[in-house]
């Protein structure tokens, strides 16, 4: 469920408890006119859940339950510090053979024609990371609903070869730092490396823009977090809070079922859990074709 405050946009999940979050930044800086906002339009949820604001205070400042949660950070100097010495040399490579199969890299505006070839890029495989793709098979006015968030302050990074889109990266600019929201790229086009072509892209744009931070998401160990972990990204821990918004969020909160299932397992309970998961997934997309 969506819902709109005055300066806000929200989205509540689950049952119990009802966990509502901002979209896109979930970070605030004081969230007591963001509660209040909550009190008056009689938003219907059990917990409240935003991160702090800031990768470089991360000491909680708020009296509220909390927990940590790591981002994938990236502080930046220059761009040629990035690639001399801060990224792996098989990414360096990964790089220079994107330019090797001629991609083309470039700034792109949001338009109808960008976001009919995001719509093909999302329709070529239901499957990304080894989970579904909640883009897949959705409809052109959805997706530019999604995408058309922040554009006063993103910009939009193509990857091309030969003139078809073969991947692309959202960037939204903030006060001190900028994040990657967006950033994948064709399945079929894997061999010439677009994601990391469009990664080096996004490092450079931000260098020239004197940006210090760039963050890309959440840290993780596999997959995506060894892809961060190649290109000098590193985990910043930020306090995630909780705020009881009435007796059933405080008993949530004191049962800790505001926390995922994994975050409560063993790692290695974890991995095996998404290994079996992607290949289900897989066996289930094999079936359907």
């Amino acid at each position: 469920m969506t819902a709109h405050l005055s300066d806000w946009h929200l989205w509540v999940t689950g049952h119990f408890p009802r966990i509502a979050r901002l979209e896109f930044p979930e970070w605030v800086e004081d969230p007591y006119p963001v509660l209040e906002e909550f009190r008056l339009q009689g938003i219907v949820a059990d917990l409240f859940s935003f991160l702090q604001k800031g990768v470089t205070d991360t000491a909680p400042r708020f009296d509220f339950p909390y927990e940590p949660e790591a981002l994938a950070l990236l502080q930046l100097t220059s761009y040629r510090d990035w690639w001399e010495n801060r990224i792996k040399t098989q990414e360096r490579n990964r790089i220079r053979k994107a330019q090797k199969c001629e991609v083309e890299l470039r700034l792109v505006p949001f338009d109808r024609t960008l976001m009919g070839q995001i719509k093909e890029l999302y329709d070529e495989h239901p499957l990304r990371q080894g989970q579904p793709l909640s883009y897949h098979g959705q409809s052109l006015d959805t997706l530019w609903q999604e995408h058309a968030r922040f554009l006063e302050r993103s910009d939009f990074i193509g990857a091309f070869h030969r003139e078809e889109l073969i991947g692309f990266a959202k960037v939204v600019h903030d006060q001190g730092v900028s994040h990657i929201v967006k950033l994948i790229a064709r399945l079929g086009h894997k061999d010439k490396a677009p994601s990391n072509a469009l990664l080096a892209k996004v490092v450079e744009l931000c260098s020239e823009r004197q940006v210090p931070y760039l963050t890309y998401s959440t840290w993780g160990r596999r997959g995506l977090g060894e892809f961060k972990r190649n290109h000098a990204f590193v985990p910043v821990t930020l306090p995630r809070y909780y705020v009881p918004l009435n007796l059933k969020g405080k008993l949530a909160v004191r049962l800790r079922m505001h926390k995922h299932l994994t975050e409560l397992l063993p790692c290695h309970w974890v991995d095996l859990a998404a290994e079996l998961r992607g290949k289900l997934y897989h066996w289930r997309t094999a079936l359907r074709k």
